[in-house]
């Protein structure tokens, strides 16, 4: 099992298929952004020999994240082979959907449970605004086709962002009226050298909350607050969907954390908003044994941090978002 020092159950880890993006959303990377050769990340067979490792240390929860994973050369056996690993009990993707039409269904049948889609405006120009590149359609059609073929319940990603997107979030609130979604407002979190843009921008959970009553009525919480992974979820009065709150910055929820990130070039990351990291591709590739390899894993999960400090303005400055993995 992967414990650490407060005694917490490691068991859920998010692993970043790639550091690329086919979008330069405002809030992740610079426009310019400079990638890692492709021969110091993760190839296939390294990810996958390291799965069974994960699973047998407890690890039964995994998230595909990026940069964008479906933009992964092979993403679809990646998957497959991922979900074949004996001890994964869920499986699922966060993406921000361009490329859903095609891949939806192969990433289905490989095994591939949910997605999580990122949409952070209804609003066809303030969406090329925020993600400079996107198309609204596209990751529309994306969203319908992931539905159809099955990747459910299908949760809404939408990051508040000052000056851009802060007066669409009931309009996006509203669509669990009609909609079985859960949709997910998050708070913008610093990182890097966006760090301040990021800082600058943030809509916190109450601005949020106020917004969306001002316009469709009150939020019913749900589970008396309980935290449903890292969101608290409430309902707008006769609603199909939930709306679900991600508030690290304002209500941070660390000590019910058990989430540890694997980067694209092998790194173990143990808080997203912390730079402690663990290497486990360098020894993988020098040759190190399994029982070597179990033992930085747990180690790094012993040494897991109690949480962020970003009450005391300690910011993570090692690497941006899509680096990272969300």
């Amino acid at each position: 099992m992967a414990i650490d020092r407060f005694g917490r159950d490691i068991h859920y880890l998010r692993i970043s298929l790639t550091d690329r993006c086919n979008l330069r959303c405002v809030y992740c990377m610079p426009e310019a952004m400079t990638f890692r050769p492709r021969a110091e990340l993760m190839q296939d067979d390294e990810l996958l020999a390291l799965m069974p490792l994960f699973t047998e240390l407890g690890f039964h929860k995994y998230r595909l994240t990026g940069g964008e994973p479906t933009v992964r050369a092979n993403v679809v056996e990646v998957v497959r082979g991922i979900a074949n690993t004996p001890g994964v009990r869920s499986l699922s993707m966060t993406t921000n959907g361009v490329l859903l039409k095609q891949l939806a269904a192969p990433l289905k049948e490989a095994g591939l449970e949910r997605v999580n889609v990122s949409i952070d405006t209804l609003d066809p120009e303030r969406f090329k605004r925020i993600t400079r590149w996107g198309s609204l359609d596209e990751v529309w059609a994306g969203l319908e086709e992931a539905e159809r073929v099955g990747l459910a319940p299908v949760k809404l990603n939408t990051v508040v962002v000052r000056g851009y997107n802060e007066d669409d979030v009931a309009d996006i609130a509203a669509l669990t009226l009609t909609q079985p979604w859960q949709v997910r407002f998050i708070e913008m979190m610093p990182f890097g050298e966006v760090a301040g843009f990021q800082q600058g921008q943030l809509v916190g959970f109450a601005e949020m909350q106020r917004r969306i009553e001002d316009r469709l009525g009150p939020l019913q919480v749900i589970d008396n607050g309980k935290l449903d992974g890292e969101a608290r979820l409430y309902r707008l009065a006769g609603a199909q969907g939930e709306l679900g709150f991600i508030s690290s910055v304002t209500q941070p929820f660390c000590a019910s954390c058990t989430r540890a990130r694997l980067t694209a070039d092998g790194k173990l990351r143990m808080c997203l908003l912390n730079e402690y990291e663990v290497d486990l591709l360098t020894p993988l590739r020098a040759g190190a044994s399994t029982a070597e390899l179990k033992q930085l894993i747990t180690h790094a999960a012993w040494n897991k941090p109690w949480g962020h400090d970003l009450a005391s303005d300690i910011i993570p400055l090692n690497r941006v978002m899509s680096e990272i993995g969300g």
